[in-house]
């Protein structure tokens, strides 16, 4: 029973001894790794830290040219780093100065482009009003004209265009194919001279539009009897027999208005104004 006490406690002194040097190999090993680690982060670092030192060393020497190139140049102007300095800031408010007056001008011209176009706009605006006044005139002169008829004369005779009213006459006028002279007739008057002839009103109808007048031509009195408001009234005169056109258009309890139309070559008297020459 002894010996296979000792033969125990043998085998288990054995076992704790293999423990021991297991346990002591794998401290060493780990030792080593970790150790080996470390040197590989240490050359890491060596390499990172010998590049920023180039890369400073880089920097500085740029520095320096610059600072070289800086002391070069204001020799070269004969001025100090100071005086660079210095007029270095002048020109940068110079600078300043001249963006300020820039703007400022800028600012001057869009509005003086916004006074002009509105200026523009105000002439478009007169132009435009002025066009519509001459437009509606000038359908004024159109409706006119298309009021002005030519119709037949008491004597048979295809008459010229007839005007109505005193702008009927005035468009008439401005024709410029006859002369055109305006009268108006007292009734009871004496005969009263009108161009080359003398006109007598002898009765005067205003509710029926009707008249009776004396024309005297040539030494010739004609009565013209009953006669309608705008109706040609016709009779030749002159050495050539020219025709002449007499036409009231309103007519009074005792007094007629309107014109006498004669040919552009009939005879103009001294002291009568022809119309249609704008006399």
């Amino acid at each position: 029973m002894a010996d296979e006490g000792d033969v125990i406690v043998e085998h288990e002194s054995n076992a704790g001894k293999w423990i021991l040097i297991i346990v002591a190999i794998l401290v060493v090993g780990g030792s080593a790794y970790a150790h080996y680690m470390t040197h590989l982060d240490i050359e890491v670092l060596k390499q990172n830290l010998s590049a920023s030192q180039a890369q400073v060393n880089e920097l500085q020497n740029r520095m320096q040219t610059a600072e070289a190139q800086e002391e070069t140049l204001a020799r070269q102007n004969g001025m100090t780093k100071k005086q660079l300095a210095q007029r270095t800031a002048e020109l940068q408010q110079e600078q300043k100065a001249a963006m300020g007056r820039l703007e400022s001008e800028q600012t001057q011209q869009k509005a003086q482009i916004s006074a002009v176009s509105g200026e523009i706009t105000g002439v478009k605006t007169d132009v435009g009003g002025v066009r519509t006044d001459v437009n509606a005139t000038k359908a004024d002169l159109d409706a006119t004209k298309a009021k002005l008829q030519s119709t037949i004369g008491d004597l048979g005779v295809q008459s010229g265009l007839i005007a109505h009213t005193q702008g009927d006459l005035e468009v008439l006028k401005h024709k410029g194919d006859r002369n055109y002279y305006e009268f108006t007739l007292l009734r009871g008057a004496k005969p009263q001279p009108v161009s080359t002839v003398s006109l007598q009103l002898k009765k005067a109808d205003a509710k029926k539009g009707k008249f009776t007048v004396n024309v005297t031509a040539d030494d010739k009195t004609i009565e013209k009897k009953d006669r309608n408001v705008a109706e040609p009234i016709q009779f030749y005169s002159g050495r050539d027999h020219l025709l002449f056109e007499l036409v009231i258009w309103t007519v009074d309890k005792n007094k007629a208005t309107g014109y006498l139309s004669t040919p552009k070559n009939a005879p103009v008297p001294v002291t009568a104004g022809v119309s249609g020459s704008g006399n």
